[in-house]
């Protein structure tokens, strides 16, 4: 397995260290009925799954000056102890104080001298609930591959975990002068890697490849990275919905039933994918005409990530995304008028191929020197952005019931972080016959996520209605 991190999922790192406010983890809530299993037990089983999986024993590795990619290492010093956490919200236990609780371990960010993960039991919620809060650092995963991780810990794919070594529990906290040590040793070794002549010609080499390897990607690709690349360039109309954020975050979800949004589908010829973003627009303009602003038709545009894992990256573990920038309807009132622009526009996007696009310039930045590259996305990123609005992410979840340690998990509910004067980020995860909408918002300049999570349920049940009239009106 190769060490080093993909230009991709270094990019995420080179991001969160240009941008002082940003935490970029990704997470997963579980819900869970039945009686809160002991420390001990969660230790012996759901915890050793997670211990199990890739990297994640390992720390991030990176050198100074950013002379070679950032690599991972075996933690010498591993304790599970670091990863695993426990904490008991306060009476009554209602879903406010879990939201919160939330909001304040995503918006943490997670110790680059440890494994990039975290796992926390929440006990003390209503009904005789308790949850999983899984906290993992976007270069380690990207949505697709964060599902599957989660679902290792379930009863029901624990044959399809690795068969490594237990977790060393007793080990000693890393002593600081080992580690200066180990960065003067790195930073020696990569400056003769990187002034060797034969590093020298396989950067020349690399370089004098990129051309070939775009033409190789097609025309068309090579038009698509065209589009995508005018589109980040190009403002949207101002609005309240993008601008400086700080380091506090407020989270909050909608639920709709995935059997809803199948209903709406049938009717209108669409996909779940469709009707989630479009619920998205309707709650986005009410947001914006609460707040006396204008909806405008190029006043959101949405982010939306695409993966582009091919057959053969199934088991691929790290990122393996692309996206698409297309601007949501919010100046269109008609709820069935607005799915119709959704899927137009989505149609639009993907014919386009700025997916393709984004993939093929990851997929040739792979093969160049990572230090001007690594420079240029930090150069990048501190400029302020106009273009994107927001984040929409759509991730299909376990279609069956799943369990962990014989408990039932009863609904699942996604994070997205923020970052670069994004305000909010929308992460859809899709669990048996639910639909999750998980809304993270910047604390000081959304105290109103709750009603944009409020019209995302609305949204979807007047779609519903409308598609049943539509339904009755052709029999």
């Amino acid at each position: 397995m190769d060490d080093n991190l993909s230009f991709l999922d270094a990019g995420f790192l080179e991001t969160e260290d240009s941008d002082p406010h940003a935490s970029l983890t990704i997470g997963a809530l579980a819900i869970m009925e039945g009686p809160v299993p002991g420390q001990d037990e969660f230790r012996d089983t759901v915890a050793a799954r997670f211990a199990k999986l890739p990297h994640a024993r390992d720390r991030v590795h990176t050198v100074p000056l950013d002379f070679s990619p950032p690599s991972w290492s075996p933690d010498p010093h591993f304790d599970l102890g670091h990863h695993l956490r426990r904490v008991a919200v306060p009476e009554p236990g209602e879903e406010e104080s879990l939201f919160g609780f939330v909001a304040r371990v995503m918006a943490h960010r997670l110790d680059r001298d440890r494994p990039l993960w975290e796992c926390w039991v929440v006990e003390g919620l209503t009904d005789d609930r308790w949850a999983i809060l899984t906290k993992i650092h976007h270069c380690m995963a990207d949505g697709i591959t964060g599902t599957k991780l989660f679902e290792a810990m379930c009863d029901e794919v624990v044959a399809e975990t690795s068969t490594t070594a237990e977790p060393d529990t007793d080990a000693e906290p890393v002593p600081t002068v080992g580690t200066r040590l180990e960065s003067v040793e790195s930073l020696v070794r990569s400056t003769i890697e990187f002034l060797s002549p034969v590093r020298q010609l396989r950067l020349v080499s690399a370089a004098l490849a990129i051309p070939r390897r775009l033409t190789a990607a097609g025309i068309g690709v090579a038009t698509g990275l065209t589009h995508l690349l005018s589109e980040i360039l190009t403002s949207s109309t101002d609005t309240s919905l993008i601008g400086p954020i700080g380091r506090q975050r407020r989270y909050c979800a909608a639920r709709v039933r995935m059997h809803d949004v199948r209903e709406i589908c049938a009717t209108y010829q669409v996909t779940v994918n469709d009707v989630a973003l479009a619920a998205i627009t309707t709650g986005l303009r009410q947001l914006l005409l609460k707040r006396g602003e204008r909806p405008e038709s190029h006043t959101v545009r949405t982010l939306v990530p695409v993966s582009v894992r091919s057959a053969t990256e199934e088991r691929a573990i790290h990122n393996q995304v692309s996206l698409m920038l297309p601007f949501l309807p919010v100046d269109i009132e008609d709820p069935v008028e607005q799915l119709v622009a959704v899927h137009q526009r989505l149609t639009t996007h993907k014919a386009s191929k700025e997916a393709e696009g984004g993939k093929a310039f990851t997929a040739v930045a792979q093969y160049g020197p990572f230090m001007p590259m690594a420079w240029a996305v930090r150069l990048a990123t501190r400029f302020p952005q106009h273009s994107v609005v927001a984040v929409a992410t759509n991730v299909p979840g376990p279609k069956a019931t799943r369990h962990v340690m014989g408990r039932t998990i009863l609904e699942i509910l996604p994070y997205v972080p923020i970052a670069l004067r994004l305000r909010i980020g929308i992460a859809i995860l899709s669990y048996s016959d639910h639909l999750a909408f998980g809304l993270t918002g910047d604390y000081d300049t959304t105290p109103d996520l709750t009603d944009l999570s409020d019209s995302i349920e609305r949204g979807v049940l007047t779609l519903l209605a409308s598609s049943r009239a539509a339904d009755a009106a052709s029999e």
